[in-house]
């Protein structure tokens, strides 16, 4: 097996700060609002909200300024600061322009990006990038470092037999998750037809929803390292980490509680999760009670939370504000109605989730079998 350093494998590497210095670059990156905004300047944030948005925009004299970190679709980006450092992801293709966001590097190789981009995301990529880590505060690697690592160099054709391989498995995960998003759809426009007056009523939503937050248990960082697993630990938004351990086990709603509260159009943010999970302080966990819990989500998905929001540096939904939420609750054979048509559509949706986690556990077996040979070299 050859190797050589990423430095020479690839025709472009670069970052945020290759543009300038840190003075220009604020004086010519204008970050600006969606309806002012020329191009999307795409972070790891985007990357972990599944690049759904919300976006940040920039104008397009600083695009123009940005020129060394111009994205086109399929760039390898590597998080070089922070917690996150070292998450690997491609660019996507937007129907904007694109640029690179701060923190993180940009390359394009010579041979098949996608083996390098799979390559990367493995523990054996993951454990080469730990070797050139500085920082004990704020971790961090630089781009210098970076380039001088050395990564296998397979021929082409193999290179390309290991790419399609796991191309072929996160083509299965996209098409799970395109279904999911359409029989979630198709519930929500039933939702509506069913109870089209679901916000006119006086009751308390919280009547109707049994709230486990009492359960919750945060767990720094640090600690988290120390118990890496397969269970989820969930945050505001999203899955923040894999631990070894998990204090909930069923179906729950979870709706942030500071943080990310909101939607850019008013709505609470929601992650509907089943199986065994680990909540963070930073979501509320609830369940249906007198409904179900699919009902409740349906319910959130349509009901607007920004009356209820405090906090202008810290956004917060405290558990007092969430249940004073009012609601017309249907009558309980029309909740039962309801059920029988949308339960079948949430247990699809569940099977999809769960075949998408065993494929997620393949991958990890292949990253093993393709990679770990290459573990050892520095």
């Amino acid at each position: 097996m050859k190797y050589r350093s990423i430095g020479e494998i690839c025709t472009k590497i670069t970052d945020y700060v290759a543009n300038g210095s840190f003075k220009s670059l604020k004086e010519n990156v204008i970050y600006t609002n969606e309806s002012q905004g020329y191009a999307v300047l795409i972070r790891l944030t985007d990357y972990r909200n599944n690049f759904k948005g919300p976006f940040q925009y920039i104008n397009k004299a600083g695009y123009q300024f940005l020129k060394k970190t111009k994205l086109y679709g399929g760039e390898i980006i590597i998080s070089n600061v922070g917690t996150h450092l070292g998450t690997t992801f491609k660019a996507p293709q937007l129907d904007k322009p694109m640029s690179l966001g701060p923190n993180a590097i940009v390359i394009d190789t010579k041979y098949n990006n996608d083996y390098y981009y799979y390559f990367l995301s493995s523990p054996s990529g993951q454990d080469l990038m730990k070797t050139i880590v500085s920082g004990s505060a704020q971790p961090k690697f630089n781009k210098t470092a970076f380039k001088r690592l050395l990564v296998p160099v397979p021929p082409l054709e193999e290179q390309e037999r290991i790419a399609n391989i796991f191309l072929q498995i996160d083509k299965k995960i996209a098409l799970n998750i395109q279904i999911n998003e359409n029989l979630l759809a198709l519930a929500e426009t039933i939702f509506k037809k069913y109870f089209p007056n679901v916000n006119s009523g006086k009751e308390k939503i919280g009547s109707y929803m049994a709230n486990f937050d009492k359960f919750r248990r945060p767990i720094a960082n640090r600690k988290r390292l120390a118990i890496q697993g397969k269970y989820r630990y969930i945050g505001a938004a999203a899955v923040n980490d894999y631990i070894d351990k998990y204090n909930f086990d069923g179906i729950y709603l979870l709706l942030g509680e500071d943080g990310s509260v909101e939607d850019k159009d008013g709505y609470p943010v929601l992650q509907y999760v089943f199986g065994k999970f680990w909540p963070n302080n930073h979501v509320h966990v609830l369940q249906g009670k007198h409904v179900s819990t699919e009902w409740l989500y349906l319910f959130f998905r349509q009901k607007k939370v920004s009356t209820i929001i405090t906090g202008a540096v810290q956004q917060k939904i405290s558990q007092k504000n969430l249940n004073s939420l009012t609601v017309k609750i249907p009558a309980k054979d029309e909740l039962v109605k309801f059920d029988q048509i949308i339960q079948p559509l949430f247990t699809k949706i569940r099977a999809n989730e769960t075949e998408n986690m065993e494929l997620a556990e393949i991958k990890q077996v292949l990253f093993s079998q393709f990679f770990d040979n290459h573990r050892e070299v520095r």
